[in-house]
């Protein structure tokens, strides 16, 4: 696994990376306002420090994998961060997820293609794919990603599969279809 500079670049290994985690998650940290569909904010979660998530029902941050949180709430924490731009995050947060969870590595694949890494975050939507073959959010993402790599033969096929799954009505479709038409999309 290539190691990308963070907010620790002379930390090497992911042990001592938890361990400055650790030092640094009592630390205060700044929030970032979720937003929703209108763009009003409905809460506030604070930012915790790199190969930390925030807990709810602590509320505090906790090292991603000290078993402090479920899987369910590392998914939920990497999503998150993943769509808030949060890529190197989201990816520590949804590596120590212990089971095959098709939203995590769903998240994975979305923070690694947005980071640059296509071709590993196609083969995260694929791993994903194999276990719930029906998820939209995603085969667009997996169609995004052969857009990004010139593949727009098999962007199509994706579309095709999202189409059968929410019609061409649903966010998904519209987004994976103003990608292939060369828009921006996420």
């Amino acid at each position: 696994m290539t190691q990308r500079p963070g907010l620790f670049p002379f930390i090497a290994s992911p042990l001592a990376a938890l361990f400055v985690g650790l030092a640094v998650s009592a630390a205060p940290s700044s929030s970032l306002l979720a937003m929703d569909s209108g763009g009003t904010s409905t809460t506030s979660t604070p930012n915790c420090p790199r190969g930390s998530v925030w807990d709810k029902k602590t509320k505090k941050c906790v090292v991603a994998n000290s078993g402090a949180v479920t899987d369910d709430v590392l998914v939920e924490e990497g999503r998150r961060l993943a769509k808030a731009g949060q890529y190197e995050n989201a990816i520590a947060a949804l590596q120590a997820v212990s089971r095959e969870d098709p939203v995590g590595l769903t998240y994975l694949g979305y923070s690694h293609r947005k980071l640059g890494e296509i071709d590993r975050g196609i083969a995260y939507y694929k791993q994903a794919l194999a276990i719930d073959p029906k998820n939209a959010d995603t085969r667009e993402y997996l169609g995004e990603g052969y857009v990004a790599s010139g593949r727009t033969d098999l962007a199509r096929l994706e579309l095709a599969e999202v189409e059968k799954l929410c019609g061409t009505s649903c966010e998904q479709y519209g987004e994976l279809a103003a990608a292939i038409a060369g828009k921006t999309s996420e």
